[in-house]
């Protein structure tokens, strides 16, 4: 043999050894690559494929439930086969397809005719359309852990010898690490990429914090809030309070929700300040709140997507800052209502002309009490849902969005369960011509029947002649306590409208009402106490009624053999029967003048 010829059969070995060597280069570069794991599943199979010189390849991997091998990357194989074995044929690892024990066995299986072995028989329709009678399946294996199987196959029945199966096993741990290597380079990336989006996250975060932190800095308000916030999410942005009264709105105004919407869609407060859906979905809201009561709502559109992150955090976070700007306006609000209602109570306890020194208070706080007023009295009754705290707050800036534009606003305050206007005589009120008392009380009651739904406002002002504020008040409160007592609610009361209670209220010496009154009503008075009876409150509801004995009995919950016997109780005690015209008219009398005289 010649040395050209020896060279030649010398150097085969070396040639295919650089042919393994350049394939196993190019799987660690796959590996090391930003190819993905379909690509390199299927890169491994090509190259197993062209060195052991299969007619197919597969690479079989786990699914997410780790039930049953899939074909993740082929060579060879057809997409019918492949979505066969992965559909309707599936390798379950529970089974004895030769990929599955395998996988559990970490030893290489060898099937010289597929057509002799039993365990194939669920796949073997498949194979025979593939074309493949013998198959050689090696596990993958990488630090202790098996990765799934390496598959190869052969068209016609073949022996697979000890060498063949070394080889395969040899490609098979190679392409294990380069599987092991792309997975961790793989969680590499996405560890970077979630560092990046945290970073990202922290300077959006200190962005969000720096941008509101500026406006509560700067005294900008919930109008400061809502710009800060709008320029944040890239969406308009409405503030309201829990009567739906708007605070701010920055943005598009026609892609926020009027009134009606905001009544009828605005979500049930769950004491997180997170933004949530609408009743309608078309809005997203956020409720900020104080000591556990809500004070605020901030609504803004609803995008295609679900809010990121970001945007729940700029939105949590301004929905603080909007509670810390309400509660420092709450704050002011109450020490400024503290004061007035100290100066209001002085005021209405002087029985002569105000001291100098009550001018002087009044005019540091903005009241100009050197001017004659009228005085005003609301009653207001709320229902068991609208926020006492807020209502209060709402009914003075209402009372005081009448006097817009005056040098000197109205002082007013609440006293006791009233709220007691002083408004300067002659000065007009909106829509109300000449500033009459009628007219502002008018005015008074038509701004605050508008605070909330279930609110009802009776309203009575008087002009003080000759009298002080002292008594201008008796008089208005207790116009106020005869028509609540009438049901004469929700409305602007006069004195001419009580008649002669109204002018009973106007008497100088209120001793003699009450003088009047106990003389009418002492003997039933005296038996009610001592007995325990009713009798004052059944003649009052039985007047009430028109002395319809029925209707009375139904009001006051009794038989009306009973009402019958308490009024006969009644006349034998005062020597009188109520079949007398002018004993009825006695009792009635006596009754309004003993409701004017306690302001009952």
């Amino acid at each position: 043999m010649s040395s050209t010829e020896t060279d030649t059969v010398e150097g085969r070995p070396g040639a295919e050894m650089s042919t393994w060597l350049g394939a196993m280069r190019e799987l660690s570069a796959a590996a090391t690559s930003a190819a993905g794991l379909a690509e390199l599943l299927g890169q491994i199979a090509t190259t197993a494929r062209a060195l052991l010189g299969f007619d197919f390849c597969g690479v079989l991997i786990p699914d997410s439930e780790r039930t049953r091998l899939i074909v993740a990357g082929w060579s060879g194989l057809s997409e019918d086969y492949v979505d066969q074995v992965n559909g309707d044929r599936p390798i379950r690892l529970d089974g004895g397809a030769p990929s599955a024990r395998a996988f559990h066995s970490a030893q290489s299986v060898t099937i010289r005719d597929i057509t002799a072995d039993p365990e194939f028989t669920p796949w073997g329709g498949a194979a025979q359309e593939q074309g493949y009678r013998a198959l050689i399946s090696v596990p993958l294996i990488a630090g202790g852990r098996t990765l799934g199987t390496l598959n190869g196959y052969y068209m016609p029945v073949h022996t697979f010898t000890s060498t063949e199966t070394e080889r395969m096993t040899l490609l098979a741990n190679h392409a294990a690490i380069a599987l092991t290597s792309a997975d961790r380079l793989d969680q590499l990336r996405t560890l970077n990429r979630e560092l990046r989006e945290q970073r990202d996250a922290l300077a959006r975060s200190e962005e969000i914090h720096n941008s509101l932190l500026a406006v509560t800095l700067r005294s900008g308000g919930l109008d400061g809030v809502a710009h800060a916030l709008s320029n944040l999410i890239g969406r308009p942005v409405l503030i309201e309070d829990p009567l739906h009264e708007i605070l701010a709105v920055a943005g598009d105004s026609d892609s926020l929700p009027d009134s009606d919407l905001r009544i009828q869609s605005a979500p049930t407060h769950d004491g997180s300040s997170r933004p949530v859906r609408s009743a309608d979905g078309s809005f997203l809201v956020s409720s900020p709140e104080l000591d556990g009561e809500l004070v605020a709502r901030i609504w803004f559109p609803d995008g295609e997507l679900e809010p990121d992150p970001m945007t729940v955090r700029a939105v949590e976070h301004a929905s603080m800052v909007v509670s810390l700007e309400l509660l420092r306006a709450r704050t002011a609000a109450e020490v400024e209502q503290r004061l007035r209602g100290e100066l209001l109570s002085e005021v209405l306890s002087e029985q002569a002309d105000l001291p100098e020194t009550v001018l002087r208070r009044a005019q540091l706080l903005g009241h100009d009490l050197s001017q004659p007023h009228d005085v005003i009295v609301a009653r207001i009754d709320r229902s068991a849902g609208v926020p006492d705290k807020m209502l209060r707050q709402r009914i003075f800036g209402l009372i005081s969005d009448l006097a817009t534009g005056q040098r000197f606003r109205p002082l007013a305050a609440n006293i006791r369960d009233d709220v007691v206007v002083l408004w300067t005589q002659g000065v007009p009120v909106p829509g109300g011509g000449e500033g009459s008392a009628a007219a502002v009380a008018a005015a008074v009651h038509g701004a605050l029947t508008r605070l909330a739904d279930g609110v009802e406002v009776t309203v009575a002002g008087v002009t003080p002649g000759r009298q002080t504020y002292a008594e201008a008040y008796r008089i208005v409160k207790g116009a106020l306590s005869i028509a609540v007592a009438a049901r004469r609610t929700n409305t602007v009361v006069t004195l001419e409208d009580l008649g002669v209670a109204g002018l009973l209220l106007q008497l100088d010496d209120p001793a003699l009402l009450t003088a009047f009154a106990a003389r009418t009503l002492g003997p039933l008075r005296d038996y009610d106490l001592a007995h325990g009876t009713e009798l004052v409150s059944t003649i009052r509801t039985y007047l009430a009624h028109n002395q319809d004995r029925r209707g009375a009995a139904s009001a006051l919950h009794i038989h009306p053999n009973t009402l019958t016997q308490r009024l006969q109780r009644a006349e034998a005690l005062c020597q009188m029967t109520l079949a007398d015209p002018a004993v009825v008219l006695q009792f009635a009398t006596a009754l309004t003048v003993d409701a004017v005289a306690t302001g009952r």
